[in-house]
């Protein structure tokens, strides 16, 4: 007890602040506290000699005072030889001879009995590496800390040393184990994570290090090696932003940081070459800019170093292969000067920056002679100067500088398989190139480069056998080296290949490397092969003209391009650079591409509207001796075009006389030009009589079999007859043939047709059987389709959806009048049942149901996703729109999207255009925007609309519609006046559509506008001359409207003579038969007739059998009219069938009124189990139909009643 209570008297004097022995400045008070506290240690100890422990205290005391070291480690002395446990003691011992005595074997020796007693003590082991790394013994200095690491997993300072020195010997698994196990104890020691981020790199653990970097830059943000390092990972993982985010950051810390500034020159350089590839080329010419200066910084900071010089190198030759021709030079109005000073100015930068580049390689050779790679730079870069001024007399076998580097390189390293494939690319001596690619080959027979080399050395010296092994070789080797592939496409001129492949193979090696040359190729093949229109090919050629301004080639194809694409304007500006680069081109040229230039250019101008220019290219061609037959139908066409007509006939002559001399081909496609434009300038007559004077012989080709049997179709006395069958021998394709068809049944609809109108039905036949001989046409079905909408029969509307096969593949592609998305979309607008897949809202009761859905606004959505801007397109999505919103009672949100869209197509400047089909879509744009407002009540804005669809020049036929939609705003707004006055101006406009009198007359009925009497009858009937298919159905509808109008006004005898009309006709539908029915119904209501009661029967059943889905209400009016003559099983059977005739969602409370009738008239009735009505009671049924109508006093009587 004596002793427990000295220890805490001794702990209560002395409390340790820490175990750190560090030099303290003390005051005058805190001297006097410790003397007081030391006297009380020294009585203690005196008092209790032989406790290890006061011994150990005042030993700690002692040691604050600097002239006491010595009685200090005497008492710790004594303390251990009382205590040999205690690890502390020793601990102080080892300080003691480690600063004090300098006795370097002592500390060691009780660092380690320190350590041995206690493992986890940091500052005894910290101080014993500390001196084992002094004398460099660094093994006993790993095997100490492995011990203690082995000793107690909580020793976190061995683990931590043990890292470091893990490191330091590059033992990266074990010092990443060791890290691991030291972050546990120091997680927040930047430290660590950095060398735990620098093993992982080490170990190409690049996610990881990246983590461990991050944490290390979390923790400590001003970590320039961290920043450095993990910048660099970015660069080797290809995410140059990254990386060069860490760059820029760590030269905010570090301005003339070295390793900073290269690695941002570096990631400068590597987004940029992204950058050119993907075809930005003016992003990446300005980041090398950016990489230069900042290449430039390291050079000042380490002018000595051979890298930076290099590193600069690569970035000048970048800069030199990718800087581009920039884009704003161009306009509409270039001259020859302006355009021969741009394309100057462009070589003389890239030639400077080639030549600095030579100049920093070769400063980087001065420094590292020894490096061999650098001479195959010298020698790249020298090539590329001499490259954008070349000499075209110097000596193919005279030894270039890029050579003499090349083999300087092959001195130092002559078995590298690289340097000799590039002195086989640099060589100007064919033998020697085969030379050094073969002995390339001989070192390594799997380099990809030396046999696409090879193959390309073979296709120029016309060895196409060796060549194509070569390529096919290359290919085998390495899949995505870009050479052979493009070597592959140029042998579609032998036909060896089809133009097809040659484009596919050509595509896939601009995807690979994307440089000019390959580009040009590919739009070459693709003006062979039909691909012009293709987006890939239009990128491709803009990105030549960047790279290559001074090819002629660049700018021909890319005129061509935009003339595929209707650019016109684009394609004349093109065409005229080609001629300027053309005529400033170095060397000699072939006439005849000046000749294709011009030819094409005249073209242009031609389709552009520019006859005169067009004219004037002719002439400097013919007075240069090259027009040739192509040029000689351009003059004619732009003579006629300039209303030159006997000039034009002169050349038509030029051009006829020549045809002897012509291919089969070109001369086919001069006799179809020659008939054509003998039909425009003389007229069908003359043009037939001319015809017939030519020689038989010139019509034995499919081209001039189409011309010939158009121009015949609208000859109504057949006179090339006999010429349009013999012809009709020379269609060989599938397609050739279709289109044939396809022109024989539009010949049939104006032949068999009479002034006014079309005969649908002859082309519809005839396509219905060619369609059987060619049921994959596309062009056959969408035809037969549109002409099926147009033909105004009922039933056709529906069979034209099941026409067209749509292909999202085939959007583009437009074969015929309409696509196939068109006709199904137009069809889905022409008839309401053919969108209304869910009778949520109404009960469709036309016999021709389609199972299309919503298919139509599908379809088009997918093409406004993948065309944007298809006016077309959008246009009839409104429309479907329209229509969903009239079926659906025109919700608010249906509505807000309609107007939206509507905003966005009146915008598209489309409809700009004067055409009469632009006009009519913006007319109907603004007629439905109207409606819309109309719906929502917002009279004004409806007005508004309609007055700027009628202030559009459309024939009155259409201009019927936007008065009769005034009249109705007028109405709703209850002007009266403005009305009658639109009714006035509708009965004069006066309009072709059936539709628009029936909607007029409906207007007159509710309005009381009729002026004249019978003058709406007069003029619907006035306008059904000449329309057979569709008069019965017209009159249908008509006797349908009248018979409603009636009903409305009460008039239900003179309703039932105009409904027993069109009941009569084997196409009724059933609505008609309902509507009859229920009009019968209600006569023999009022006046008590049975006859009426029986024809209303008879009525409801048409309609019930004549319906393709169960029409509700019909079979309960069924079932009152039999109930009513006194037929209990039938009224119970069509109570039965009405309830299955609704929707479950959609049952009225009546409905279960009436289940709760036949459930009481069949209570007293055995096995009744399965029919619907006994699934309830009496008393339930009505209280579902009080849930579903609660205001109805009636079911709540019943229901007292059967409480």
């Amino acid at each position: 007890m004596q002793r427990k209570s000295c220890h805490e008297q001794a702990y209560r004097v002395l409390r340790i602040p820490s175990t750190k022995f560090t030099k303290m400045k003390t005051t005058e008070e805190e001297e006097r506290r410790r003397l007081e506290r030391l006297e009380q240690l020294e009585e203690l100890v005196e008092s209790n000699p032989d406790d290890p422990s006061l011994h150990f205290q005042l030993g700690i005391c002692l040691w604050e005072t600097e002239t006491e070291k010595e009685k200090a480690a005497e008492h710790w002395v004594i303390s251990a030889k009382q205590n040999p446990k205690n690890a502390a003691a020793f601990k102080y011992l080892g300080h003691y001879y480690a600063t004090v005595s300098v006795d370097v074997q002592r500390a060691i020796k009780c660092y380690q009995r320190a350590l041995s007693l206690h493992p986890n003590d940091s500052d005894a082991g910290e101080a014993l590496c500390d001196l084992l790394d002094r004398q460099g013994k660094e093994t006993l200095e790993l095997a100490i800390c492995k011990d203690a690491s082995h000793n107690s997993p909580r020793a976190f300072w061995a683990f931590r040393r043990l890292g470091f020195l893990q490191v330091h010997q590059k033992k990266w698994s074990e010092a990443v184990q060791s890290l691991q196990h030291a972050i546990r104890g120091y997680p927040a020691s930047p430290d660590l994570w950095e060398a735990l981020g620098l093993a992982y790199h080490r170990l190409g653990m690049f996610t990881a290090a990246i983590k461990s970097y991050g944490r290390a830059i979390e923790l400590e943000d001003t970590s320039v090696f961290a920043l450095v390092e993990c910048g660099n990972i970015f660069l080797m993982l290809g995410s140059f932003r990254k990386g060069i985010e860490q760059f820029q950051q760590a030269l905010k810390i570090s301005p003339q940081n070295m390793s900073a500034l290269y690695g941002l020159a570096s990631g400068l350089l590597g987004l940029s070459k992204e950058c050119i590839n993907s075809g930005s080329f003016r992003w990446g010419a300005s980041l090398l800019e950016d990489a230069c200066k900042v290449s430039e910084a390291s050079i000042k900071s380490a002018c000595n170093s051979s890298c930076t010089w290099k590193l600069q190198g690569d970035i000048q030759l970048a800069y030199a292969q990718g800087y581009p021709w920039m884009e704003e030079s161009q306009s509409l109005e270039y001259k020859a000067e302006t355009f021969e000073k741009s394309i100057y100015s462009w070589k003389n930068t890239c030639h400077l920056a080639a030549i600095y580049a030579r100049n920093s390689y070769q400063r980087a050779l001065h420094l590292a002679p020894w490096q061999a790679n650098i001479y195959i730079d010298i020698a790249i870069s020298s090539d590329l100067v001499t490259s954008f001024y070349k000499d075209y007399t110097h000596d193919k076998c005279t030894w270039q500088l890029s050579q003499k580097m090349t083999l300087g390189a092959l001195v130092i390293e002559s078995d590298n398989f690289e340097f000799w494939v590039a002195l086989g690319c640099l060589s100007k001596c064919n033998a020697l190139k085969q030379h050094a690619l073969i002995r390339g080959l001989q070192l390594d027979v799997s380099i990809a480069n030396a046999w696409a080399y090879l193959g390309k050395l073979y296709r120029e010296e016309n060895e196409k056998k060796l060549a194509r092994q070569a390529f096919d070789y290359a290919r085998g080797i390495d899949p995505s080296l870009a050479l052979p592939w493009a070597g592959m496409s140029a042998d579609t001129h032998t036909g060896e290949s089809t133009p097809d492949d040659a484009f596919e193979s050509c595509l896939h090696a601009v995807k690979i490397l994307p440089l000019a040359e390959f580009q040009i190729g590919l739009a070459k093949l693709a003006l062979l092969s039909g691909n012009l229109l293709s987006s890939q090919v239009f990128g491709a050629i803009q990105q030549a003209v960047q790279r290559a301004p001074h090819y002629h080639e660049s700018h021909n194809l890319n005129g061509l391009v935009c003339e595929a694409r209707f650019h016109f304007q684009a394609a004349i500006a093109s065409y005229r650079l080609a001629r300027y680069a053309i005529n400033i081109s170095v060397g000699t040229f072939l006439k005849s591409h000046l000749k294709d230039i011009s030819t094409n250019l005249a073209r242009s101008l031609s389709k552009a509207g520019n006859a005169k220019g067009a004219v004037q290219e002719c002439e400097d061609l013919e007075k240069e001796g090259m027009l040739d037959a192509e040029g000689l139908q351009i003059y004619a066409f732009s003579l006629w075009k300039l209303g030159e007509h006997e000039a034009a006939l002169s050349m038509t002559r030029t051009l006829a006389a020549s045809i002897p001399t012509m291919d089969k081909t070109s001369a086919a496609v001069s006799v179809s030009f020659i008939c054509r434009l003998l039909y425009y300038i003389s007229g069908q007559d003359l043009a037939i009589v001319s015809i017939l004077k030519m020689p038989k012989e010139l019509f034995q080709s499919s081209k001039i079999s189409f011309i010939v049997s158009a121009i015949n179709a609208l000859d109504q006395n057949n006179s090339l007859e006999s010429i349009v069958s013999s012809s009709r021998y020379f269609l060989a394709s599938h397609e050739e043939i279709s289109g044939m068809h396809y022109l024989i049944a539009l010949s049939k609809l104006i032949k068999h047709g009479t002034e006014h109108h079309l005969e649908f039905q002859s082309g519809v036949s005839h396509l219905r059987k060619a369609l059987h001989m060619y049921p994959n046409s596309n062009l056959i079905r969408n035809l037969l389709g549109y002409l099926l909408l147009a033909s105004e029969v009922w039933e056709n509307t529906h069979v034209s959806s099941r026409c067209s096969i749509i292909d999202a593949s085939d959007s583009g592609n437009k074969e015929g009048l309409k696509l196939a998305w068109e006709i199904f979309s137009a069809g889905a607008v022409a008839c309401h049942a053919m969108g209304n897949s869910e009778p949520r809202f109404s009960f469709p009761t036309c016999g021709c149901q389609c199972p299309s859905g919503s298919g139509a606004m599908k379809e088009l959505q997918k093409c406004l996703r993948r065309e944007p801007w298809n006016s077309n397109g959008r246009y009839l999505l409104v429309l479907n729109l329209l229509q969903k919103a009239r079926e659906e009672r025109f919700p608010v949100n249906v509505c807000i999207m309609l107007e939206r869209l509507i905003i966005v197509a009146l915008s598209d400047e489309f409809y700009s255009r004067k055409e009469a089909s632009c006009q009519y879509q913006k007319f109907q744009l603004y007629l439905c925007a109207a409606e819309i407002l109309l719906q929502r009540g917002n009279i004004i804005g409806c007005i508004n609309h309609t007055k700027d669809a009628s202030a559009l020049l459309l024939p009155d036929s259409y201009q019927f519609f936007g008065h009769l939609l005034l009249c109705r705003a007028y109405a709703a707004e209850g002007n009266f006046k403005n009305c009658k006055e639109e009714y006035e101006r509708c009965l004069e406009l006066k309009t072709d559509f059936h539709v628009g009198w029936i909607c007029l007359k409906v207007m007159e009925s509710q309005y009381e506008l009729q002026t004249i009497s019978n003058v709406v009858e007069l003029a619907f009937t006035e306008g059904s001359k000449g329309r057979n298919n569709s008069w019965n159905m017209w009159m249908t509808v008509y006797s349908l409207v009248m018979g409603m109008i009636c009903i409305w006004n009460q008039d239900f005898l003179s309703a039932e003579e105009f409904l027993e009309q069109p009941c009569s006709l084997a196409s009724a539908e059933s609505c008609i038969f309902l509507c009859h029915g229920v009009t019968n119904m209600e006569i023999a209501r009022r006046c008590h007739d049975s006859q009426s009661l029986s024809s209303a029967i008879r009525s409801l059943s048409k309609a019930h059998v004549t319906s393709s889905v169960p029409i509700p209400i019909v079979s309960a009016l069924l079932a009152q009219a039999k109930g009513s003559l006194g037929s209990r099983k039938k009224w119970e059977r069509n109570l039965r069938l009405e309830w299955f005739s609704w929707p479950p969602e959609m049952r009225p409370a009546e409905l279960f009124f009436q289940m709760h009738c036949l459930a009481r008239q069949i209570e007293s009735e055995s096995d009744n189990s399965s029919r619907v009505e006994c699934c309830q009671s009496p008393q339930k049924w009505v209280i579902r139909a009080i849930h579903t109508n609660p205001s109805s006093l009636r079911y709540w009587k019943v229901l007292q009643k059967l409480m």
